[in-house]
């Protein structure tokens, strides 16, 4: 198994970083830059820059950490200390990289305060509002573990955890792993999501389901719609591996009939329309399924 970085870490002035790229007035103007600038003010760096692990002329290429660079050179640090790549595909290196996904914000969060730090200090690290960390806090508080772990490394909007917090565990689960079928971590999402889920699987059937704008007539025609979806959804979902096989198989026929010239001519002659369909489908690169 190949290692991403080096055991050992190199300590570099900051000057001899080559960005891959400018931080231009308006990111330094980004809210994330201001987070990023506040939390190295309060803790310094905890996510060190990446290098390439070849230097030019005692320069090294900086793959990753351009704002955390930037931040540095503000408040007039000159040396850092920087993880070293294996990777020499440098510039590709970021698409590689994963970012700190919303439950693992809330994990590092409660390990900080396990450990002691006021939730002020830690509003100050990261350029937020105390209410934020008591938010971030209680995140996940409601929401049964198995859904905590299919949602864990995603980049879940945090508006979404109050909407399942509205369900039951079993239906908690159920939209978690309708999102990461998906590949969206929407508010929107899950609101919808919300509103197809039975009454028996609310975490206080009592209470009435109410959206904004629409009426309990529309709420109900909207549940009955979303439910329908989800149900043909999972149906599809079932036999979509059996189909894209299917698909493959019959793609490959394709190509290998198409390569007997006898056969092409007799087709050219007698057939023409099926030989032009039969061409289309060997040329496809993906099968653009769409479910």
């Amino acid at each position: 198994m190949k290692y991403g970085f080096q055991n050992d870490m190199l300590t570099l002035q900051v000057d001899q970083l080559m960005p891959l790229k400018a931080v231009t007035p308006n990111m330094r103007a980004s809210d994330k830059y201001k987070q990023i600038l506040a939390s190295i003010k309060q803790v310094g760096i905890i996510e060190p820059p990446v290098i390439n692990h070849t230097a030019t002329k005692g320069r090294y290429l900086l793959l990753d950490g351009h704002l955390r660079i930037e931040a540095l050179k503000e408040i007039g640090e000159t040396e850092v200390l920087c993880l070293v790549s294996t990777d020499d595909e440098s510039f590709t290196y970021n698409k590689h990289i994963n970012r700190l996904s919303t439950i693992q914000e809330h994990r590092m969060i409660m390990r900080a305060m396990d450990r002691g730090v006021p939730e002020d200090k830690i509003a100050q690290a990261l350029n937020i509002q105390v209410g934020s960390i008591v938010r971030k806090r209680t995140l996940l508080d409601g929401i049964c573990p198995e859904a905590v772990d299919l949602l864990k490394d995603k980049l879940v909007a945090g508006g979404v955890f109050p909407l399942l917090k509205k369900m039951n565990a079993l239906r908690q689960v159920e939209v978690a792993e309708l999102m990461n079928d998906a590949g969206v971590y929407s508010i929107s999402y899950v609101k919808a999501a919300l509103l197809s889920t039975p009454r028996e699987q609310l975490t206080d059937p009592s209470k009435p389901k109410k959206l904004k704008g629409l009426s309990d007539e529309q709420i109900t025609r909207m549940e009955s719609e979303m439910a329908k979806c989800e149900r043909e959804y999972r149906l599809v979902e079932e036999s979509y591996g059996e189909d894209v096989l299917s698909l493959t198989l019959a793609k490959g026929y394709l190509g290998a009939l198409l390569a007997n010239a006898p056969v092409v001519r007799y087709m050219a002659q007698h057939h023409a329309a099926i030989l032009r369909q039969f061409q289309n489908i060997t040329e496809m690169t993906t099968l653009n399924i769409k479910t």
